[in-house]
């Protein structure tokens, strides 16, 4: 089969029937996951090591609860109430809500949250109501799978039947058999029998400790070097095509508007799924602005094809591929012709860039990045 019938991708998946080898057959999860990329290229620009970054540093951990440490007051209506915008895990309009409900001050604290994040049934009208209610503390509420193993383990249950219940519960199957009579007989409270019984899936720890270290991690280097974290995430975004450089870089008044329209478009449910990727990213771009920080001018022979480069005076000046529809064949089309070329006018890029289209030409010109260049190359004498 070829993928999407592509018959010129030049790859060919081959189907098996499964039955024939699952007594064998030996599975990995090999899943792309963005945040190692973003801190290879954090290490690369800093040169800090990500594991030596310590999981305690208090600074970063204080962003998870307020915008303070930087250097921006609380209580803003596109930012709210914590720094985490941008931040894996946690950056989220659902995350930064759980994190103003429960103020974590403990790196263990932000792991049940992420267990509460990718769990289905956990958090909503589940811990949040246990937590909010003064029912039980967060340290005491479900989170992960190994919680509940390791809860009942302690309550004095054997180690098989803690196992059996929890990975009945993490597969949304309720508890087995009689196991919640056994669960009070051994003094388990109802309302913990009773946040089991809604679960329909739950996160394993080991993924929870995972993520959260990486976030963490990547959320020191926006607290301590924070134009390089800038300079990381908007390239993240752009390959997603998530960067659109018309609205980002023209100054945070054309930002804020940008993020009223889309929240307004939301509001009655007429935003595309692009408009909620532009809104993640106009919301750490806001932010960027916040704190001080600008752009510098897309410029024709120095700017790059897909990075944020940081200038001399601490800009980042965006790459070609931040321009909405300008995707990375043309923006390195641009570079590499450059290298040998000296363009002296609009209509040498045109002749000599055949990727870049006439719609790329009138963008690159709306921002700047020709500068004075005459449009033609033909000289008038009259």
């Amino acid at each position: 089969q070829h993928p999407a019938d592509d018959t010129d991708a030049g790859v060919v998946t081959t189907h098996f029937e499964y039955h024939c080898m699952e007594d064998n057959l030996l599975k990995l999860d090999e899943l792309g996951h963005d945040d190692p990329t973003m801190l290879k290229m954090l290490e690369d620009m800093t040169h800090v090591r990500a594991a030596d970054i310590r999981l305690d540093d208090r600074e970063t951990m204080a962003i998870f609860t307020s915008p303070e440490p930087l250097g921006l007051p609380g209580g803003d209506d596109i930012l709210g109430d914590t720094g985490s915008v941008g931040i894996p895990e946690f950056g989220t309009n659902f995350t930064r809500q759980m994190l103003c409900e429960t103020r974590p001050d403990k790196f263990d604290t932000l792991v049940r949250l992420s267990g509460y994040s990718h769990g289905t049934d956990v958090w909503t009208n589940n811990a949040r109501d246990i937590i909010i209610n003064g029912v039980a503390d967060i340290s005491q509420t479900i989170g992960c799978r190994d919680d509940i193993t390791l809860y009942l383990i302690a309550k004095g249950m054997d180690d098989r039947q803690a196992f059996k219940i929890s990975e009945s519960v993490r597969r949304g199957r309720g508890l087995p058999g009689k196991s919640g009579d056994e669960m009070r007989r051994l003094g388990v409270p109802e309302w913990y029998i009773d946040s089991c019984e809604k679960i329909k899936y739950l996160f394993p720890k080991a993924h929870a400790v995972a993520y959260v270290m990486m976030a963490f991690r990547i959320a020191w280097f926006k607290v301590h070097r924070p134009l390089e974290f800038y300079s990381a995430y908007f390239y993240r975004r752009s390959r997603k095509d998530a960067f659109d450089a018309e609205h980002m870089t023209r100054g945070i008044d054309r930002v804020k508007a940008r993020v009223r329209l889309i929240r307004e478009l939301k509001g009655t449910k007429k935003a595309t799924a692009k408009d909620d990727d532009l809104l993640t990213t106009l919301e750490v771009c806001y932010e960027f602005y916040m704190r001080g920080f600008s752009f510098a001018g897309i410029d024709l022979y120095d700017s790059d094809a897909a990075l944020f480069k940081i200038t001399g005076d601490g800009r980042l000046r965006p790459p070609f591929v931040s321009i909405s529809g300008l995707g990375e064949i043309a923006a390195k089309e641009i570079v590499d012709k450059r290298r040998s070329l000296r363009f002296v006018s609009v209509e040498d890029i045109a002749a000599y860039c055949s990727k870049v289209s006439g719609t790329h030409i009138a963008q690159l010109r709306g921002l700047g990045a020709f500068g004075d260049m005459p449009e033609s190359s033909q000289m008038s004498m009259f």
